[in-house]
């Protein structure tokens, strides 16, 4: 005979484990704009997920590292986390999961154990180390406005980099510039509609992106730009331009009131450094005031090179790409 289901048994459980993944997201959230601190689940994006998206990537983490992680187990370990005086950061709640139920006999409890995995992020003096960062795109093609959905998207609290202008240049109507511009970036061929909201104020020459206000400049060349009368200070300027490639071009940027770096979206020229963050980022220094983010090919394929040239080494090889059509080229 037929084991008989239980099947009220499972609704209750159903129902147990979506309060629990609900608690989650509002821990999640609590994490986000108070602290300023991003969770992922083994690299999978947390934030704006629903119940059920939350319970499938448990699932999927149970998978990935053969482990029974259960969504009380990272819940567990978020409630102590938001007790917690955490500097900022980005953090795999999935692998202190799997951490945790590894050496936990090691420790006395759950908040032993993340103040020892954590401890360069705890207290005062770690927090001094972040401070908030004025960030003004100059430029607002399709580099610049996928820059403009990520800053924001990943604005949280605002104590980490906070997008405060966008600069381009002067022509006609500026209503008619500000509501065309709007409209670009709610809508994308690739990735899709924007997942928020727009709003435009023509006098102020302002885009108000899920409610971050920001300035749009407009300006023919850096000297005409004082970013102080904007209360900008300190700035980091991203040149998503492609117009000035070289120190000396790019240092114009420095020259501007209220500026303190440029960064380059596109391979740099010179002595600039070009940079593949998780490859070189480290050769940065301190008085470093402009590099190069490298160009998009290097990007693609250094880190998966870097990774087969360490395990197995590369004698020779050649790399094809497939590139999407940009202004500068002729279609024929």
């Amino acid at each position: 005979m037929a084991e008989v289901l239980d099947y009220q048994g499972s609704v209750t459980q159903r129902i147990a484990m979506e309060k629990a993944a609900a608690e989650f997201i509002k821990k999640i959230s609590e994490l986000y704009l108070d602290k300023g601190i991003e969770m992922v689940l083994f690299r999978n994006q947390l934030i704006d997920q629903r119940a059920s998206e939350i319970l499938n990537l448990h699932e999927y983490a149970r998978k990935f590292v053969g482990q029974n992680i259960t969504i009380d187990d990272t819940l567990t370990l978020l409630n102590e986390l938001v007790q917690m005086d955490l500097a900022p950061a980005r953090m795999d709640i999935g692998r202190l999961a799997s951490e945790w139920l590894k050496e936990k006999e090691a420790y006395a409890n759950v908040r032993s154990f993340l103040e020892d995995k954590l401890n360069t992020f705890i207290g005062p003096d770690n927090m001094q180390r972040t401070t908030p960062k004025d960030v003004v795109l100059y430029g607002f093609g399709r580099i610049g406005r996928l820059l403009a959905r990520v800053m924001v998207e990943k604005a949280g609290g605002g104590n980490l980099l906070r997008l405060r202008a966008i600069v381009v240049r002067g022509r006609g109507d500026v209503a008619k510039d500000l509501e065309k511009r709007a409209s670009l970036l709610r809508r994308d061929s690739v990735h899709g509609p924007f997942d928020g909201t727009i709003a435009v104020d023509a006098d102020a020459r302002t885009l108000t992106i899920n409610g971050n206000v920001v300035q749009v400049i407009y300006a023919d060349s850096p000297s005409e730009i004082d970013y102080t009368t904007y209360d900008i200070h300190n700035a980091v300027i991203v040149d998503n331009t492609g117009i000035w490639r070289d120190e000396a071009g790019l240092g114009q940027h420095l020259e501007c009131k209220g500026a303190a770096k440029a960064l380059l979206t596109a391979p740099g020229k010179g002595d600039i450094k070009n940079i593949v963050f998780g490859i070189n980022h480290e050769t940065i220094g301190d008085n470093d005031r402009i590099v190069s983010a490298a160009s998009c090919t290097t990007n693609a394929i250094v880190p998966v090179l870097k990774v087969l040239n360490d395990e197995y080494g590369v004698a020779t090889g050649h790399v094809e790409t497939v590139h999407s059509y940009t202004n500068d080229q002729n279609l024929i």
